[in-house]
């Protein structure tokens, strides 16, 4: 079955993830048409980024998803702490940042379900639930929607003015555009797990090294840990190899703490495999298309900034498309000059977050006793630098810009 049938609308979003879910509420709150697409018909898929920094938690807060936020229950995060061999030698309060919040943990549906759930009420949004997009449609060069085709089998041509792809790391949007992109794959990659947190483990983040080996670990709402282990790049294979016992056995030399708890790791199959690779672009939009979040810039997790920098996205761009759409007519696609005042900001704030991944990236994989040496001296300096807190902050909570306060007002007046 191939039915045809053409639809309309101003904004057409691709993808149901954090970003995509965020901007199709904020420019439903506006009033723009808006049409969410997304392949998935539940969200109950498992993510591995589910901290929300302190800067994003305040903004949500500042749009009004408090209460909703508070009525589902979320884990706040006291700090973070990097280990070497059983001793800690470095460690942020997050409560002593210069920002008055700070970073929360809850699985990833449930905060994109509390989107979703304030969306459907207002009458310019619609979720396209169990479609898969297919392909642009393209005039002269200018984007003017995308082919969406159902689980049953029939297409709808979507025809917007603005198409967003917001469909992830491995984007399809991102390749049908055919924008450049460089791809550059990081030295490791991590396999995922979680499992309870311990009594008396505490609310930190935490950062486990020995040698080129580290742990994430991370507190989990509601009562779990969520552990990241690095891996050799394409080193899952051998892993496996030496046996499920052995990769056990690992975890426990590197973090003896974990012992009691590693029961719950049965099997590969409790685990989940993380490739990880950053994706820059110079350009993130043309006529009548915009990428935003994994689909424009993909991160490494180190600081967990993946879904932080979608929710910026989202929020600095609702108010850009309302006002593009507002000055043009009605059937006019957004042009990429309309975009590129937020895509230099939105870029340039993702190059310094990737700069200081990268830099993290590099000292986390030395091994050698020279150089791990070194970076032990250096945390050590750092954890005493008078200024640690206004250096990291920069990273981890900068400003989105302005469009932050503007949306903020926005809401403050509906």
């Amino acid at each position: 079955m191939s039915t045809n049938n053409t639809i309309t609308t101003d904004v057409l979003i691709i993808g149901g993830g954090p970003a995509g879910a965020l901007l199709g509420n904020l420019l439903g709150r506006r009033g723009v048409g808006v049409m969410l697409a997304e392949k998935e018909t539940e969200i109950t898929r498992s993510f591995r980024g589910e901290t929300i920094a302190a800067r994003s938690a305040l903004t949500l807060n500042q749009l009004g998803f408090g209460p909703a936020l508070r009525e589902h229950g979320y884990l706040e995060l006291t700090g973070i702490a990097m280990w070497e061999n059983g001793r800690r030698i470095v460690h942020a309060d997050y409560r002593r940042f210069p920002i008055d919040a700070v970073p929360i943990d809850l699985p990833q549906p449930a905060l994109i379900n509390i989107f979703m759930e304030q969306a459907r009420a207002f009458p310019s949004f619609t979720h396209n639930a169990g479609t898969t997009f297919t392909g642009l449609i393209e005039d002269a060069g200018v984007v003017r929607g995308a082919r969406l085709k159902h689980k049953d089998g029939t297409v709808t041509n979507v025809r917007a003015r603005l198409v967003v792809g917001a469909d992830g790391r491995f984007s399809k949007v991102r390749k049908a555009s055919e924008l450049p992109v460089t791809i550059t794959p990081m030295e490791r990659d991590f396999l995922w797990f979680k499992v309870p947190r311990p009594a008396g483990w505490g609310d930190d983040a935490q950062l486990v090294i020995r040698k080129d080996k580290h742990l994430v670990i991370l507190p989990t709402f509601p009562d779990l840990l969520r552990i990241g282990y690095n891996l050799p790049k394409h080193g899952f294979t051998e892993i496996r190899k030496r046996g499920f016992d052995a990769f056990i056995a690992d975890l426990i030399d590197l973090d003896p703490r974990l012992e009691p708890v590693l029961n719950h790791v049965r099997s590969w199959d409790d685990t989940s495999f993380l490739e990880i690779f950053t994706a820059h672009m110079t350009e993130w939009a043309k006529d009548g298309l915009i990428l935003i979040g994994d689909a424009a810039h993909t991160a490494t997790p180190i600081l967990g900034q993946g879904v932080n920098l979608a929710i910026q996205d989202a929020v600095c761009l609702a108010p850009v498309v309302a006002a593009a759409l507002a000055k043009r007519s009605v059937n006019e696609a957004i042009p990429a000059s309309d975009l590129a005042e937020f895509v230099a900001s939105r870029r340039a704030h993702k190059s310094m977050v990737t700069r200081f991944q990268q830099l993290q990236e590099t000292s986390l994989a030395q091994h050698t006793p020279l150089k791990t040496m070194l970076r032990r001296v250096r945390l050590k300096a750092l954890d005493l630098f008078p200024f640690k807190y206004r250096m990291l902050d920069k990273v981890m909570n900068a400003p989105h810009n302005m469009t932050t306060a503007m949306e903020a007002r926005h809401v403050a007046a509906a």
